[in-house]
């Protein structure tokens, strides 16, 4: 085994490690395929004569190596979480109305359900189907509001599938049931 000073010795427990705490510290290579990653990259550990250390991800470039796809050490920032809530939340504002559509859409992400709802609330504070439901919402309340469309008509062109839950996700959302919201809403009007 090669002599390896100090540094290195702590740079490559940091990467068997996977260890976030390196990263922007220091980059490895890897020779035999070409590559180079951040410490906390996931993929399989290289084997220790094949690791070069460099101290910017620019170095790596010049000494002939590109960035891991997986790690993406070539971002400033990488937060693949982040990506996938907004990816997420995009799917939701494009296809609220459409149920099936957004099923399809958002199992093409390739996450579970359960993960999904983690990522999704980690970054919002809701989960994916609180989202979708305060999207009917408020499309509901544009309706009350511009129209005078009844009820189930109102429901239906928002998206809801069912008025029960139409009744309940808009009462969780506003307070109120939609009447009670077309109704101050006019009452509001008339005092002007």
């Amino acid at each position: 085994m090669p002599n390896i000073n100090l540094v290195d010795e702590e740079k490559w427990k940091a990467l068997l490690e996977c260890d976030p705490t390196y990263d922007g510290r220091f980059f490895y290579g890897v020779k035999t395929t070409g590559i180079f990653c951040r410490p906390s990259c996931k993929s399989k550990s290289p084997k220790r004569e094949n690791v070069v250390f460099f101290d910017t991800a620019e170095e790596a470039r010049e000494g002939g190596l590109r960035p891991c796809k997986r790690c993406r050490p070539d971002l400033l920032e990488f937060q693949p979480l982040k990506e996938t809530a907004e990816k997420m939340k995009a799917i939701c504002e494009q296809y609220f109305l459409e149920h099936n559509e957004l099923k399809k859409k958002l199992s093409d992400i390739g996450l579970s359900r359960n993960r999904m709802t983690q990522v999704f609330q980690a970054q919002y504070g809701k989960t994916p189907a609180e989202y979708v439901n305060q999207l009917r919402v408020e499309r509901c309340k544009m309706f009350l509001t511009d129209t005078r469309n009844n009820i189930l008509q109102i429901a239906l062109q928002s998206g809801f599938e069912s008025l029960s839950t139409f009744y309940t996700q808009f009462r969780k959302v506003t307070g109120m049931s939609p009447k009670e919201y077309r109704e101050n809403l006019a009452q509001h009007t008339l005092k002007r």
